[in-house]
């Protein structure tokens, strides 16, 4: 299992998912005289970030763009300064889950979970999981909510980690987190 952050104690964590979550839910004040834009940003499927079709290699710049990504009413991503707002493309998701951590068992459980920016949550009723299933394929796409409007795409190897989690609970398979119970099959 990957380990959540480099020398960190489990008690700074909590602390740190408060702050990157104000920092990425700050509201924005807008100049209502400015201008809607469209971007040439796309965010992959991997996470990666694209600016004119060329991944941004700086993190601590990608990161920065995310504290200030938002998700409006029809679905459409944003990135709103004081100054001006944009519109970007993403393919799925804006982040992907990249580790999760385990602690307790049964109900009492809790499920915390880094992306790849280093976003740190837990799942429970603020941050729930759920499954899309590709209609064409049944293909699971495994999504935790990182804040709001915005998810986290579990990557593979994270999907495979909850599988191995996974109880039985009214006929439906899932997992435990914050005395929450998240299907993770089909209904």
């Amino acid at each position: 299992m990957a380990e959540l952050s480099d020398g960190e104690s489990k008690k700074t964590q909590p602390a740190q998912a408060q702050s990157d979550a104000g920092a990425a839910l700050a509201g924005v004040r807008r100049d209502p005289t400015a201008a809607d834009e469209a971007y040439d940003i796309r965010i992959g499927r991997d996470g990666t970030w694209y600016y004119h079709g060329s991944p941004i290699r700086r993190l601590p710049l990608v990161k920065l763009f995310a504290t200030v990504l938002r998700r409006d009413a029809a679905g459409d991503y944003w990135l709103i300064t004081p100054a001006e707002r944009g519109r970007i493309t993403v393919d799925d998701a804006p982040f992907v889950a990249v580790a999760v951590e385990v602690a307790g068992t049964g109900e009492d459980q809790v499920l915390t979970f880094r992306t790849n920016l280093d976003h740190v949550r837990e799942a429970g009723p603020e941050h729930p999981i759920r499954v899309a299933f590709a209609a064409n394929t049944g293909e699971p796409s495994p999504y935790i909510r990182i804040a709001e409007g915005l998810d986290a795409l579990l990557s593979r190897p994270v999907f495979y980690e909850l599988a191995e989690l996974a109880v039985a609970r009214d006929g439906r398979m899932g997992v435990w987190s914050h005395r929450t119970f998240f299907p993770l099959d089909q209904a």
